[in-house]
């Protein structure tokens, strides 16, 4: 029996290590974001190093974060090269996008803040104003 120092896991201690399911890792590596090891020769399980519990967690964070899959594994292979100046690149495109969504965001609180003011200072009018505005076609950008 050969005795490694390196820890590893299978499938399933995997996945509760990541705090995943096992169908999650399945998925990642049918996506190519995590390797799929060799069976180990005692029992045909497969051993997972515990360093992937790392990279599971990177890759669902990176999605919280707003980041897809593509990005995620442009991101792994980025990282596996090094390549510091492309990560924060793509880092920096992400950060674009979410400061755009966050101005759509504060015009959407406007308005909605706006309609609601109107259809509270309304309180004769037969239909509610927010109604009436939703309905209207809106002018393009």
């Amino acid at each position: 029996m050969e005795n490694t120092s390196i820890p590893s896991y299978t499938i399933g201690r995997l996945a509760r290590a990541a705090g995943v399911g096992v169908e999650t890792i399945r998925y990642y590596q049918r996506r190519q974001l995590l390797p799929i090891p060799h069976s180990d020769s005692s029992g045909g399980f497969r051993a997972y190093p515990a360093a992937l519990v790392d990279r599971i967690r990177f890759i669902k964070r990176a999605q919280e974060l707003g980041f897809n899959l593509e990005e995620v594994g442009h991101l792994l292979s980025l990282e596996d090269g090094d390549d510091k100046v492309a990560i924060r690149d793509v880092a920096n495109e992400r950060l674009l996008q979410v400061r755009a969504k966050l101005a759509d965001l504060q015009k959407i609180e406007l308005m909605l803040s706006h309609l609601i003011h109107q259809c509270e200072a309304s309180v004769d009018s037969a239909s509610c104003p927010i109604i009436q505005a939703l309905a209207q076609p809106q002018p393009d950008n």
